[in-house]
């Protein structure tokens, strides 16, 4: 999951798709980006699958781990002490959702709700490979979608040393945070918007590079995507967001530097 423990610390490590029905999810998956699918045949990784571009990591698929559980994207975070990052979790007001455990010798992982109530994981790299951001069909960023983010900068900012820029968009849009580390931008936070249901809570979501949004989003709702936001600009350059079949929210984005 990642070439070494320091490349990736405190910046975006993995993302997993967790899902009512795997087959389903890897047969979409692979027709949207032209990832190849690799299920593992050890029973105690329960199925799961890398997706993959060429030979690098892309994005994990696996089943949901309870009925009740939501089909969604996961965004993981990296550290080198994720047993420290609980700790510091709960000093900074946020939640210990499943305490650090090890997954078989590929790493150790836990997951945290903030207190705006969004969940994210962190994760301690061993065995796990290369995790491609780079190009085409490729993780491309990650954003919270906050209620009171206001609350989210400096909790984010506490438990892994992230710096911020704020943006104002103008007319009615939110403004717009990036988070840095040494001075790169790794992921966004904005308000939610006021129009969204009150039971939808806060919640990060994955953008994926496309080399053409509005293909990209065509072959999705032809893949049976459901539309959520259709294509459109952005300062940085164009995105849309669908759900997958299954009904996890996730963005296509194009951009022309950020």
């Amino acid at each position: 999951m990642a070439q070494a423990t320091t490349a990736i610390k405190n910046k975006p490590a993995w993302v997993e798709l967790s899902t009512s029905d795997p087959e389903a999810a890897r047969t979409f998956y692979a027709r949207l980006f032209g990832w190849r699918i690799e299920v593992s045949d050890d029973p105690q990784y329960g199925g799961y699958a890398l997706a993959k571009i060429g030979d690098q990591d892309a994005a994990g698929i696996g089943r949901i781990q309870s009925p009740e559980a939501p089909t969604a994207w996961s965004i993981y975070i990296g550290s080198d002490d994720v047993d420290a990052l609980a700790t510091k979790i709960q000093a900074a007001g946020g939640r210990v959702i499943a305490a650090p455990f090890d997954v078989g010798d590929q790493g150790r992982m836990a997951v945290f709700q903030d207190p705006c109530g969004a969940f994210i994981s962190g994760w301690q790299a061993t065995a796990m490979r290369g995790f491609s951001t780079d190009g085409p069909n490729a993780f491309s960023w990650a954003e919270l979608n906050a209620r009171g983010v206001e609350k989210a900068i400096p909790f984010y900012e506490t438990v892994f040393g992230w710096s911020h820029r704020t943006t104002e968009m103008g007319g009615d849009a939110p403004p717009y945070t990036e988070f840095q580390v040494d001075g790169e931008s790794i992921a966004g936070a904005m308000e939610m918007n006021p129009m969204v249901p009150a039971q939808v809570p806060s919640y990060w979501m994955a953008y994926f590079e496309v080399g053409d949004v509005d293909a990209a989003f065509r072959r999705a709702l032809d893949a049976g995507a459901r539309e959520m936001v259709p294509p459109g600009d952005f300062p940085g350059g164009r995105f849309a967001i669908v759900s997958d079949p299954q009904g996890a929210a996730f963005g296509l984005l194009q951009t022309t530097g950020r």
